[in-house]
């Protein structure tokens, strides 16, 4: 049973990592720029399939692959931000979310008409394809290498906003862009830095989901920003620690779940998403904005 119970525990971590890297680039942004973004996910939709066509039609390694395919994804990132939406910043959040749907349904039609509607494997990765030995079973060797990739992207993050210059024009500029403003910040510009940063956060996890989901579908960026917005939510939106905390909570409850009690696995993720707001309306790290 401890054997099982591990390996559920371990599961569930590699699982929150990959929510992780979603919700922090999603909590970023709306950290900094107070702009909920629903079409995260179809960033890391997006960054899993340039990733895969880096793999398969350039004839590159995995991690070429993770280089190229996140960076185009910013292109993608950069686009939206400078075009859209930087012109509903001051505009109430429904109008925010309308947009960023808009984006979903755009994405994931492009995603149809060039890689096709049908589901794609995902190829071999060489090198991590394995497995390891832990309490005399076997458990991927990739889904490790996740779970120490995730708080080192973490403890990454932490430095460079509380140790860099940039760091902490950023935290200047999310508390007052009018006195940002006043002393020189060029404050849009920070501002599509931040968007195209957290974009490639999310196509970061999305290239290295590559190797672990197995099969990739026009739908995989819905699926996962829904675990995100629950992260950021029982987190506290604009937290990063919150979201690194709710991304191991949920990752972990969501393995037990689909392990012990596969009939009440979302149920659980809700009713812990609704607990928390019941006990701490703003999250579990979140503050009055």
């Amino acid at each position: 049973m401890l054997q099982s119970i591990i390996h559920v525990i371990l599961a569930g971590l590699s699982t929150g990592m990959f929510i992780w890297l979603v919700a922090s680039g999603l909590t970023l942004i709306f950290g900094v720029l107070g702009v909920l973004n629903f079409a995260h996910g179809s960033f890391y939709m997006l960054g899993a399939y340039f990733c895969f066509t880096v793999l398969k039609y350039l004839g590159a390694n995995f991690w070429l692959g993770l280089l190229l395919g996140p960076l185009a994804v910013c292109v993608v990132g950069f686009l939206v931000e400078r075009f859209f939406l930087r012109y509903v910043y001051h505009l109430a959040l429904p109008y925010q979310l309308l947009l960023t749907f808009a984006f979903v349904l755009i994405f994931d039609n492009l995603v149809k008409m060039i890689w096709g509607a049908g589901s794609i494997s995902s190829p071999e990765l060489a090198g991590l394809g394995g497995s390891v030995m832990i309490l005399g079973r076997k458990f991927p060797l990739y889904n490790i290498f996740i779970i120490i990739v995730g708080p080192l992207v973490a403890l990454g993050l932490w430095g460079m906003i509380e140790k860099t210059w940039w760091g902490r024009i950023i935290r200047a500029s999310s508390s007052d862009r009018e006195m940002a403003s006043a002393i020189g910040v060029r404050v849009p510009a920070l501002f599509t830095s931040v968007f195209i940063f957290g974009t490639w956060l999310g196509s970061l996890g999305g290239g290295l989901a590559v190797p672990y989901v197995g099969i990739m579908t026009s739908g995989m960026g819905e699926a996962i920003i829904i675990d995100a917005f629950i992260v950021a939510v029982i987190g506290g939106l604009g937290s990063l620690k919150g979201a690194f905390a709710g991304a191991l909570i949920i990752g972990v409850l969501t393995a037990f779940g689909t392990r012990f009690f596969p009939a009440f696995d979302m149920f659980l993720t809700f009713i812990l998403m609704a607990g928390v707001l019941l006990w701490r309306p703003l999250g579990l790290f979140g503050g009055a904005r």
